[in-house]
């Protein structure tokens, strides 16, 4: 009796725990910042990002983009909008903050680092597979990709 009292102790602070880990995403609404405290003085656009990166590795410092996508399992990256390109992913420095699913058609500024890099087959079929995307489009996913990336420090939705 005592051991079936004491699994049932140890399940209950079990569950307690893991559930008080769980925190709660605020919904994206104006104003709202994720991350590091950021404001959306001197951002530049996705496009001016672009020409940044013509002729330069690497950008470090505020990005205003619209919010196309949002992985699906917990927020854990969204993708801005381009002109006739495959939307920018933005990722989130040591995944220490999550979006809300609410967040897509939201304009935001990303604060943190853009790299132009080479993204691996396994790594787009995963982000893919994050998105809700069907297998057949995975399956589709066959040649590495040379886009930015960019690991944001904050987001602050705009609009």
């Amino acid at each position: 009796m005592k051991k079936i009292t004491l699994f049932l102790v140890l399940i209950i602070a079990m569950s307690k725990l893991s559930f008080g880990q769980q925190k709660e995403i605020a919904s994206a609404k104006p104003g709202v910042k994720y991350g590091k405290a950021i404001v959306a003085s001197n951002a530049i656009s996705v496009a001016k990002l672009e020409k940044e990166l013509a002729h330069k590795n690497a950008f470090n410092g505020k990005i205003e983009g619209k919010v196309v996508e949002v992985c699906k399992k917990k927020g854990c990256f969204i993708t801005l909008q381009r002109n006739g390109e495959e939307p920018i992913m933005v990722r989130f420095k040591d995944y220490g903050f999550f979006m809300p699913a609410d967040i897509i058609g939201k304009t935001v500024v990303v604060e943190g680092v853009a790299k132009k890099k080479e993204t691996s087959i396994a790594s787009l079929q995963h982000a893919a597979k994050d998105l809700g995307k069907s297998q057949v489009e995975i399956d589709q996913i066959t040649q590495p990709k040379n886009d930015i990336s960019i690991i944001a420090d904050g987001v602050l939705v705009i609009k």
